[in-house]
């Protein structure tokens, strides 16, 4: 029998496409995730970005698996890259030419780096009044926290994400994958966006975007400040449950694989005790309201449970889709690969990769049906762009000669 799964959607990059951020060009000199996830997502959408990256790279390139940096390919990609040894006065030179070129800065050095460097805000500023300076760091740019390390594993746990995180007789949970990096990221890429309209309508000039991998992350809890200050509880982890409604969890089908499955309004849940074929829970005290059933949590879950685990995954799924009620399976990345709605909305392209062959990616995020995102370039090399960036800085021959024989600088030609 043939395989019915449709095909991955396969792209090439189009170097010549032109987004609607064509014509803004940002100079990345952070370093890991946060800043790269914000300068992706100006680069998706036509900015020309220039990856500016110490001899030995960004350190993003390390993170490999098998050898391979899919970091690098997955948040690399749409960026040009120029080598500048930044503790040279050469280098933060030919920075600052650049820079005066430009209208986005991003970087997320620990705060006060960026002084030290020669480039504070207001010698950033001068040489280009009209520049938008992203800055990430960990805790923000001032406060007592400032100068303390901010790596997202520390932000995770103490935004307050780790102690929601996980069951209530466990320990509190971490994310596997840096959460606080890419939040952090996203709100940049906004907050830059805002900065830039800002100088379109003349609001403002050049100004400091300063982003912290903390607030963004704390604000996720929503309304919990408020929660606590009125009730005086700290809200306990509940495992995948929830504090809100019920039935809410993953639950275990008799061919080992988990469903999620949300009550969260009453017609939900009603429909959920009729297909179980439990209707008398729908009068039942105990799980009559959203209230008594959170009360009851606990007798409702194992109540749910027995059933699922009698029952195999696309039964129960194809059932209480049926029923108009929302569950869904628990996926991993195999099984989204071979998910026939990832493939046809095109949620993971292939595109040519010179490593691998083909590349298995995210395909570019939010959806514009006017003025899409392109891929326009495939993450480069270290310094594969160097000298015709340095050039378009208006660096002549001999300075970037200069550069790169002091080992400022140097060009990939591979």
């Amino acid at each position: 029998m043939p395989d019915a799964t449709p095909k991955r959607t396969r792209k090439s990059f189009e170097p010549t496409l032109q987004g609607p951020l064509h014509g803004v060009r940002v100079v990345d000199i952070s370093r890991l995730v946060s800043g790269n996830v914000l300068s992706t997502l100006l680069g998706d959408f036509g900015a020309d970005v220039i990856k500016v990256e110490p001899p030995s790279g960004d350190p993003l390139r390390a993170w490999t698996d098998e050898g391979v940096s899919f970091y690098w390919k997955t948040y690399g990609r749409n960026k040009r890259s120029l080598v500048l040894d930044l503790r040279q006065k050469t280098a933060i030179d030919a920075l600052l030419k650049l820079i005066k070129k430009s209208q986005v800065l991003v970087e997320n050095f620990k705060p006060g780096t960026l002084e030290k460097m020669g480039l504070a805000p207001e010698v950033l500023l001068e040489v280009n009044p009209d520049l938008i300076i992203a800055r990430i760091s960990g805790f923000g740019q001032d406060g007592p926290y400032a100068t303390m390390p901010g790596f997202g594993s520390l932000i995770e746990a103490m935004s307050g994400l780790a102690s929601r995180t996980g069951f209530a007789d466990r320990e509190p949970l971490l994310p596997p994958f840096p959460v606080a990096d890419m939040v952090a990221g996203v709100f940049g890429a906004l907050s830059t966006l805002i900065a830039l309209r800002a100088n379109e309508q003349g609001i403002s000039h050049g100004q400091v975007v300063d982003i912290s991998l903390l607030e963004p992350l704390f604000s996720l809890l929503g309304p919990e400040a408020g929660i606590f200050q009125l009730t005086g509880k700290v809200k306990p982890r509940v495992g995948s449950g929830s504090n809100t409604t019920a039935p809410r969890n993953v639950y275990r089908c008799s061919d080992g694989k988990y469903v999620a499955l949300s009550g969260s309004i009453q017609s939900m849940a009603e429909r959920i005790f009729e297909v179980i074929g439990r209707s008398d829970l729908v009068t039942d005290p105990r799980f009559r309201t959203n209230a008594d059933r959170i009360a009851n949590r606990g007798e409702l879950d194992k109540i749910l449970g027995s059933w699922f685990e009698g029952k195999k995954r696309d039964d129960v799924l194809e059932l209480i889709r049926a029923a108009g009620a929302t569950i869904g399976p628990v996926y991993a990345i195999d099984d989204a690969l071979s998910d026939p709605h990832f493939i046809e909305r095109e949620i993971l392209i292939d595109v040519d990769d010179d490593d691998l062959g083909t590349l298995v990616t995210q395909n570019i995020v939010p959806r514009l049906t006017e003025t899409p995102g392109g891929l326009r370039l495939a993450a480069p090399r270290i310094g594969q762009h160097s000298v015709e960036i340095l050039e378009l800085a208006g660096l002549g021959h001999d300075e970037i000669e200069t550069l790169i024989r002091s080992g400022s600088s140097f060009q990939d030609v591979r």
